[in-house]
Order: structure tokens, then C-alpha cells, then sequence
């Protein structure tokens, strides 16, 4: 049975079971600042099991994709080593929320994994948690398990926690015995070893208490259930092979990876490595850039940065040579794109992203000697010998730079690395990465939201029809606490049983404006919206008193919602026209709409020209001008799904959608923003700005309306400011800064040229200063040279014109000094540069060294140098 087989059936043994089959989350957890990625299949169910969110159904079943690369799970450094370790998998799972339990779930995953797989039942074995009697019970004597099969594991292996305190649980594990053969061969091999025979096959997850403060269970109302298989592990059982790596999921990966490395995969255990290297990390890759993902030195991004520099360097050790990771990474959408359609949108910007870091790595090989030799420099400035690990680190980080050729680099340069500092430094890297993505996610929600949203407090939100409603008081907030009464000068949070304020969401603002009674008058400054069902009403209370029950009149800033209005319609006119004109890799990465402006931040790997953007600001005025018809639709999430509505990979939507149509299809997104009757109402669209936010993610900023027409204003009387100083006309405005730009090069050149013959001046006058010391020619001088490039440059004309001798050179700049010594090749047999240097660079409290005929030091005791200089040639007539 292939894979897809294998997904398919398992999805339909649990929808022929009552089961609502989920289409798979993003690996961006969506609200979640406590994952990286989503790393399991509950991830997406998290606020069912929780109690924070309601669905149409009780039961659900999914394909779901995972990453484990980051955070706490982390698997990163087994693959390769192992034949069943990834950072990318499929979780296939079932679950139950308050509906079926322990007894239901097991029969059903023996049920699927005997009759529906075909698996034999005598080759299972069965693991429980050691108190849980009742899942014995049912494995045992219900379906028929033979007790020496089911083994008792403790807590650490078999009870499920979700935290410290919170719904937890035992769990129950079927193995596969895979036979003696992949076995360890010790007589004490049994469920729980290492090594391959006793195969982890599905894992059920029973959420059956709550974790107290004190540590105590309590058992929980409605229990649910949470089960887990991998179904590369599973395809590898059904497929006959003994590693995930020989299925259909990877034979075709492998295929091009022997192709290009020209070996063949499975003839050498050590190129293996390399080949399940880059079998896995290339799937980790392209399901991460669909995702929205882009490699950075942060976050998430640091570690598809990582997945990808680990993946070329195994690739290097295969001696694959020049670009090859795209390839892979479109062999991984052509296997696995039909079931991911998000992977087959995205081939392009896929392909792209790779591409760009293959070469990026390539580049910075280059880049990172040119730091190095600067940070060597400054080094030998300040009279040090070691390289902090802090830099090599850097040197890593930012260009990718080897540590080891950091080393190699150091010897020949007299010097030594700090790797004790370059192992802290990486630490704390690791410590980083993981601190930036934990609190990107939306922010924790206050636990007095939690509790009204438990009890059932609920705010209908009447805003997409009118800005003003009577509305009765239903809770009354401060300092996290609810209060009977609030007085004038209070600052208030304030829940309504119904309110047209729109709560901050999606990237659009919270609305601002009033809310008054019949002896009260409260100033909104802002609108939350905390979980779902709740709107919190944040603001001041101006005059008189306000208490829960009470009756008030809710009434939100119209003009300021209006400018909103034009700022949210205009970004999913920008989406439409980026998408028209870059490609539909195009994909929203985060937004900002406002009354005064709005950000769309998107997935695109190149600066836009400003031929493209004059395009994207004309393409939005176009559709502006046609005063196109704004539309909403609710409708089933699938429904809208099937339109190809866009989506935002990292939300988490609910049954019913509601869906955005601007035009004819012209834009269709899922959105909860309030928005324009028609994109007439916008007026103008102004394009204020464009650039990277991240590597792979653009920006741009823009002004609809009123506040475009200000900006454009003000951009025409600087353009005639401008003109007026340079004596030209707006038209002419560019051709006469050229001409300036012009002439600045030619005195700049003129400049260069100038220094150049002083330089030979100076060293023709310096010539003459060459002194006979124990037969050889010396040349110690002092000269004018703001760094150590300066000197060195002054010592090629020098070395030019010396046939045979030695120069020392030495430069001040204010508390540094630099020195220089060369020898020419006849003297080398006789006299070493590097020797010389650090004798001189000690007497200026500095330290210095390099190759025999140039080396290079300094130090900071300026006062020194003269001393320094004249004692070369006692050291020649040593």
C-alpha cells in the first residue's frame, strides 16, 4: 500500500466513524507562544482540549503536518543516524472532545491497524501506563491482548502532561515487533528497547484528569482523547522495509540525491548519513517556505536556516558540487503537492527562497575572510592574540563561516581561538531562538478573560451593520479584577451583552469612541478582543458612575472607523495586485490597518523596482476608480476553501468563515475586518514605501484617502523646494542632480589621483632614509596612515622600490598605533618578519606577528613608537 493509501484510509476509517476529518494546520502554531512549530497533531486542537474554543463536532480525525527542529522538542541532530528521526513528518491522529473515551478508542485503533492495515495480531504489543487497571481490562480481556503482551511503563514513558498543572493523563502504546533480526540481540530485549525490533507504532493519549497547583487529580468531567502515528512509520511497516527512509515518501528524493552525488545510497553507512541527511531536511525546507517561513538569524527562521546550511554541508560531503537543493525541493512538491496543494502554490517562491541561500552560503565564504581580516587587524591594534569565541561565533551565524576554518586561519596568523567562548555563545544563541519566537504569538490571554469566557460570557458584535446600540453592561474590569462600580477619572474595562466596537484583530485596530448612560459618559481609547466571544471595551470615565446591569448607549468614532475601512479594503486590493504582477507565491505576513495609514507585509525574496511599484500604487488606483462592489459571504470553511479563497496559513478558523469578495473573484479572502460598500469609497491609494523586514519578507507601507492626498501635497512642494535650490525646474530635477553627482566624481578621482603621486613622493623621499645595518638595507620610518590598510598600501610602493632589504613602517591614530615589517625574499633565510614585529609590538603594549617576509602588530602606547622604530636596527645587528 503506497502512502497516499495509507493517509486515505486512515482518514476514512475515522469519517465512516463519525469523525470530522480536519485538513492539516500550518506549521505556525496559531496563537500558541509556548510552540515554535507545530509539533504534534493535538497542536491545532489545543483550546478543545482546553475548554477556550467550541466546534460543530466532538470528534475529529487529521493528517497533520510537523516539524520537531526547535524549542524543546528537537530532534534536529538524530536525523541521518537513525532510520526513523525527522524534523519533517505526518501525525495521523483521532481524537475525542467529551465524546468517546478510553474503551471506543482503543477498539477503534486495533480495529484499523488488524483488519484495516492487515497487520497481525500476534506480531502487537501492547504498553500501558503501570495504575491504569482499566486499560488492561480492556486490552486484556475485551480485544484479546495476551497479558505477557502489554507491558507497565511509569509516568516518565506512559502519563501525558500538557503542563505543570493542567488536563493530563495515562497513554497506551501499540508496538509492532519487526522481529530478532533489526534487534539489539540481548537477552533483555523487550517493549521499551533502543533498538528497532519493538517498533512504536500509535500512541493513545487518554485526558482523563487535572493536574492541581498541589499536584493532586482531579478527574475531569468529559475526558478526551488524543492519539498520535507517524505515518512514515507506518508506511515502512505496511511497505515491508525497516527504515522510513526506503518508502515511497523518500524513494524518489533519494533517486536524484544518488543521481547528483553519483553514489548509490545504501552501499556505504557513512554516505547514508548524508543521503537520510538530505532526504529529510529537504521536505523540513519546502514545507516550512510554503508556510511562510523565511531563513533569518532568529526565530523560526533560524532554523530553517539551519535545516538548510545542514543539508548543504552533507551535500558538500557527498561532493555534490554547485546549486542542488531547489532540485530536491521540487522533487518534494511533485511527490507530496497534491496533498499540500499550499506546497504546489508555492513552487516558485520555493525555488526561489532555496536558491538564494545556496548561493547566500557559497557567498559567505568569501565575505567571512574579508571580516576576519579586519577583526584580525584590530586584534593585533589592541595587543590580543586570541579570537573570542564571540567572534568566530558571529563569523558563523551571520556568514555561515566554518569554525574550523576559523582555526586553520588563526595558526597561520600566530593566533588561537576561544572555542570555550564559541560553544557559550551558540548556547546562548540556541536560548535566543528560542526567546524570539515565545512571545511573537498573540499575547497570553489574562486569566479574568479566561474565566468570563468559561462561565459563558459572550459580546455580540453588531459593528459590520451599525456604529451605535443600546447595550446593557454585563461585567466591569480593573486591575484584572471585577469591580461593582466604576466613578469618574476610573480607568475601566468594560463588557457589553452587544457592542458595534470593533475589537483589535486580523491587524485591524481596535475602534475608539463612547459609551454613556443616563448619568455617565465613558472615552473608549480601545477594543480588545479576547478569546473569541469576548470584546473588551478599554477606557476612562469622564463623569458620573457605571456599574454591571447597567443600560448605555455604545457609540463608535464613525469617522475614524471609515479611515480604517479605506486602509483595510486597500491592503486586499495591494494582496490582489502583488499577486497579479510578482506571482501567487505572494502571501500575507503580517499586517497593521489603522485610521491614519496601513503595512502589508508579504513573502517575496527580491527588492521591488520602482518601475513594478509605480505598476502595484496604479493597478490599486485602477480597481479604486472602478468602484468595485465589496461583498461578504458566511459560509462552511471548506466551502470557501474550494473557492480558493485566500487564507492566512497561521489562523485557525472555525466551521463558518466569513469571506471577502472585492469584484468579480478580482480578490476573495477570508476576513473579519470591516471594510468599504464599494472601492470608490477609498478615494486614492498612495504608496509611501517599500522594503525587507526580514530576509524573504517585504514591506509596504501606504495612505488611502485624506491622508494621501496630504502626502502627495507635501511630496509636489518639496519637489518645487528642491528645483528652487538647484535652480531648475521639477522636470529637470534629475538630470541636474546627475550632473552634480557628476562632477562630485571627478574631484573625487582628481583626490585619489593626488594622494597616489603623494604616496610615491613620499616614498622616494623614504628611500633615501634606507640605512646599511650588518649588510643589509633598513628602512624604519613613521608615516601618515589612519589604519592598518593605509600602511599597508604605503608598504607595496615601498617593497616596489626596494630591491633587497627590510622595512619597518609605524602609524598613529590617536591611541593606537600600527606597525608593519617586510622582508624581501633574498633575507628570508636570515630574518623573520613575524620575530621582528613582536618584539616591537611589546614596546608598545600591544602584540603582533604573521608569515616571514609580512607581518603586521601594534598596540596602544603611542608614545612608544619613535622608541619602537629606533630599535629595529639593534635588532638586525642581532
Amino acid at each position: 500500500m503506497d502512502s497516499r493509501g495509507i493517509r486515505e484510509k486512515f482518514l476514512q476509517y475515522f469519517r465512516d466513524h463519525g469523525h470530522e476529518v480536519v485538513k492539516s494546520s500550518s506549521l505556525v502554531p496559531k496563537d500558541d507562544p509556548t510552540l515554535l512549530f507545530t509539533n504534534a497533531g493535538m497542536v491545532p486542537f489545543k483550546n478543545l482540549f482546553l475548554g477556550l474554543e467550541k466546534r460543530g463536532y466532538t470528534r475529529a480525525a487529521s493528517s497533520q503536518k510537523c516539524v520537531r527542529a526547535g524549542g524543546k522538542h528537537n530532534d534536529l541532530d538524530e536525523v541521518g543516524y537513525t532510520n526513523r528521526h525527522h524534523t519533517f513528518f505526518e501525525m495521523l491522529g483521532n481524537f475525542s472532545f467529551g465524546d468517546y473515551f478510553k474503551e471506543e478508542a482503543i477498539e477503534m485503533a486495533w480495529e484499523l491497524l488488524t483488519v484495516g492495515y492487515g497487520l497481525p495480531e500476534d506480531k502487537l504489543w501492547v504498553s500501558i501506563y503501570t495504575d491504569d487497571d482499566e486499560a488492561y481490562k480492556i486490552w486484556n480481556e475485551h480485544i484479546g491482548v495476551p497479558h505477557e503482551r502489554i507491558t507497565r511503563f511509569g509516568e516518565e514513558d506512559n502519563f501525558w502532561s500538557m503542563g505543570d498543572t493542567g488536563p493530563c493523563g495515562p497513554c497506551s502504546e501499540v508496538y509492532i515487533d519487526q522481529g530478532p533480526e533489526v534487534g539489539c540481540g540481548k537477552s533483555t530485549c523487550k517493549v521499551g528497547c533502543d533498538c528497532d525490533r519493538y517498533l512504536e507504532l500509535w500512541n493513545l493519549v487518554f485526558t482523563q484528569f487535572n493536574r492541581e497547583p498541589d499536584g493532586s487529580l482531579i478527574p475531569l468531567p468529559k475526558p478526551n482523547i488524543d492519539t498520535g502515528m507517524g505515518l512514515e512509520r507506518l508506511a515502512a511497516v505496511l511497505q515491508g522495509v525497516y527504515s522510513n527512509y526506503d518508502t515511497d515518501l523518500f524513494s524518489d528524493i533519494i533517486k536524484l540525491i544518488e543521481e547528483l552525488a553519483g553514489s548509490r545510497y545504501g552501499q556505504d553507512a557513512k554516505c547514508d548519513i548524508s543521503f537520510r541527511v538530505l532526504a529529510d531536511h529537504c521536505r523540513a525546507a519546502a514545507f516550512l517556505i510554503a508556510d511562510g517561513i523565511m531563513p533569518s538569524n532568529e526565530g523560526r527562521g533560524y532554523v530553517l536556516r539551519r535545516v538548510i546550511r545542514r543539508a548543504l554541508r552533507y551535500g558538500q560531503i557527498l561532493g555534490i558540487k554547485g546549486t542542488f537543493l531547489h532540485r530536491l525541493t521540487d522533487t518534494v512538491v511533485e511527490v507530496m503537492g497534491p496533498d499540500y496543494p499550499e506546497l504546489q502554490q508555492s513552487r516558485r517562491f520555493v525555488d526561489e527562497v532555496v536558491i538564494n541561500e545556496e548561493k547566500r552560503f557559497e557567498d559567505t565564504l568569501f565575505h567571512g575572510l574579508s571580516v576576519l581580516k579586519e577583526e584580525i587587524d584590530g586584534l593585533r591594534t589592541k595587543g590580543q592574540s586570541i579570537i573570542p569565541g564571540g567572534l568566530a561565533f558571529r563569523l558563523y551565524d551571520t556568514y555561515g563561516f566554518p569554525p574550523d576554518l576559523v582555526k586553520d586561519i588563526a595558526r597561520d596568523e600566530d593566533l588561537t581561538v576561544d572555542l570555550v567562548g564559541f560553544d557559550q555563545a551558540m548556547a546562548e544563541q540556541r536560548a535566543a531562538s528560542q526567546r524570539s519566537w515565545k512571545g511573537s504569538g498573540q499575547e497570553e490571554i489574562p486569566e479574568i478573560y479566561r474565566r468570563l469566557d468559561a462561565s459563558g460570557v459572550e459580546c455580540q458584535f453588531l459593528g459590520y451593520e451599525t456604529l451605535m446600540a443600546q447595550a446593557k453592561v454585563i461585567s466591569l474590569l480593573q486591575d484584572g479584577k471585577e469591580i461593582d462600580s466604576a466613578r469618574a477619572g476610573d480607568q475601566v474595562e468594560i463588557i457589553l451583552d452587544r457592542t458595534p466596537f470593533y475589537g483589535e484583530a486580523g491587524g485591524q485596530i481596535g475602534d475608539t469612541g463612547w459609551i454613556a448612560g443616563d448619568s455617565c459618559r465613558v472615552e473608549i481609547e480601545d477594543s480588545l478582543r479576547y478569546p473569541a466571544n469576548l470584546i473588551i471595551h478599554k477606557g476612562k470615565l469622564i463623569e458620573g458612575m457605571l456599574s454591571p446591569g447597567d443600560t448605555v448607549k455604545a457609540m463608535v468614532d464613525e469617522k475614524r472607523r471609515n479611515s480604517i475601512a479605506h486602509n483595510h479594503t486597500a491592503t486586499h486590493l495591494l494582496q490582489a495586485a502583488l499577486r497579479q504582477t510578482l506571482g501567487e507565491h505572494v502571501k500575507q505576513a503580517g499586517s497593521f490597518v489603522g485610521p491614519e495609514r496601513m503595512r502589508f507585509d508579504f513573502t517575496h525574496f527580491a527588492q521591488i523596482t520602482p518601475e513594478r511599484l509605480k505598476e502595484l500604487e496604479m493597478l490599486v488606483n485602477l480597481n479604486i476608480q472602478k468602484n468595485l462592489p465589496v461583498t461578504t459571504r458566511i459560509m462552511p470553511r471548506d466551502e470557501a476553501f474550494e473557492l480558493d479563497a485566500i487564507a492566512l496559513f497561521e489562523e485557525r478558523y472555525g466551521d463558518q468563515v466569513r469571506v471577502l469578495t472585492i469584484g468579480d473573484g478580482l480578490s476573495q479572502e477570508l476576513c473579519g475586518g470591516t471594510h468599504v460598500k464599494s472601492t470608490g469609497e477609498i478615494g486614492v491609494f498612495f504608496l509611501v514605501s517599500e522594503g525587507a523586514v526580514a530576509s524573504g519578507i517585504r514591506r509596504i507601507e501606504g495612505l488611502t484617502g485624506e491622508g494621501a492626498i496630504r502626502e502627495i501635497q507635501k511630496e509636489v512642494d518639496n519637489l518645487k523646494a528642491v528645483s528652487g535650490l538647484l535652480k531648475t525646474t521639477p522636470d529637470q530635477l534629475a538630470t541636474r542632480v546627475e550632473h552634480f553627482i557628476d562632477i562630485q566624481k571627478q574631484k573625487e578621482r582628481e583626490i585619489e589621483s593626488l594622494k597616489a603621486r603623494l604616496a610615491t613622493k613620499q616614498s622616494e623621499d623614504i628611500i633615501t632614509t634606507a640605512r646599511e645595518v650588518n649588510g643589509v638595507k633598513v628602512i624604519s620610518q613613521e608615516v601618515a596612515a589612519d589604519n592598518p590598510k593605509d600602511l599597508r598600501d604605503f608598504g607595496d610602493h615601498l617593497r616596489d622600490k626596494l630591491e633587497s632589504g627590510i622595512i619597518v613602517l609605524g602609524a598613529r591614530d590617536k591611541d593606537k598605533v600600527f606597525l608593519q615589517c617586510r622582508v624581501t625574499p633574498d633575507l628570508l633565510t636570515r630574518f623573520n618578519a613575524g620575530n621582528i614585529i613582536k618584539e616591537l609590538s611589546v614596546l608598545v603594549g600591544g602584540r603582533g606577528g604573521g608569515r616571514k617576509d609580512m607581518a603586521e602588530g601594534g598596540g596602544t602606547k603611542v608614545s612608544e613608537l619613535k622608541k619602537a622604530l629606533s630599535k629595529v636596527y639593534d635588532i638586525i645587528l642581532k
